[in-house]
């Protein structure tokens, strides 16, 4: 343990790299498929490529047949380029996470009614892991959903429900936050979808009176403020997260 806070000590963290076996080797581990059929030349082909990339010593440590004149790899390669981390700006929700007894008290202490939240997959979209996550009961990994928070009402539509559907909810069930999980993202169809939510909330003027939250693998804070809503979370986030901000932001617009 020693040794290893010493090591981290005398980083540079102006001209950070990849870590493998020691500091700074560089070295990084990658996987792709090529079409190309199994054998020498398809190695020496992924190795080429690797090496294109900007990554030295590029090795095959795996391949495999994909069947149809497909070739699976897995590569090691030495990267020469460095960051400095110390320059680096990340736009995040900045907010002091309680947890679900204290998101409790905070209700009965500062909003003194139920908090309802819709949430739902929306458009296409099929995948419920996102959105249960954080609104079913039992959670993720250990973390409740939003239906076990006492003082909130947890309206859970699903998947695959049509914006103008999602936003009839809300409207009938006085929301104060809508949850959009996206876990689809091919060809940005999340980006589509976001954005034509955000335009039909407008054009039904409550816009201003809901607090607008997605999530997803690929959403972050800095696309969902640049698509319109108030808060984007991304993975590793759960349902106290959410809930600290939805009930902060209720009391800082009072929307009360």
């Amino acid at each position: 343990m020693t040794a290893n806070n010493n090591a981290m000590t005398n980083i540079d963290l102006t001209k950070v790299k990849p870590y493998g076996d020691t500091m700074n080797d560089g070295m990084v581990e990658l996987a792709f498929t090529l079409p190309v059929p199994y054998g020498e030349e398809a190695s020496e082909a992924a190795k080429q490529l690797v090496k294109k990339m900007g990554l030295d010593e590029p090795a095959v440590v795996y391949s495999k047949d994909m069947g149809g004149g497909f070739t699976f790899f897995t590569m090691y390669g030495k990267c020469q380029h460095t960051v400095d981390y110390t320059t680096i700006k990340v736009t995040k929700v900045e907010i002091e996470t309680m947890d679900r007894v204290e998101c409790q008290k905070y209700i009965e202490d500062n909003i003194k009614r139920e908090v309802v939240i819709v949430g739902a997959c929306s458009g296409t979209d099929a995948h419920t892991v996102g959105i249960d996550a954080i609104m079913n009961m039992k959670g993720f990994h250990g973390h409740f959903g939003l239906e076990r928070y006492k003082g909130m009402n947890a309206i859970n539509m699903g998947s695959q429900v049509p914006n103008e559907v999602l936003i009839a909810k809300a409207i009938e069930e006085k929301a104060d936050a809508i949850l959009v999980s996206q876990i689809v993202t091919q060809k940005d169809v999340h980006i589509a979808n976001l954005t034509n939510l955000v335009e039909l909330m407008e054009a039904e003027g409550i816009r201003d009176k809901v607090i607008l939250i997605c999530g997803g693998p690929r959403i972050s804070h800095e696309l969902a403020q640049e698509l319109g809503f108030d808060a984007g979370f991304g993975a590793h986030s759960y349902a106290e997260d959410v809930a600290s901000f939805v009930l902060t932001e209720i009391v800082k617009r009072s929307l009360l």
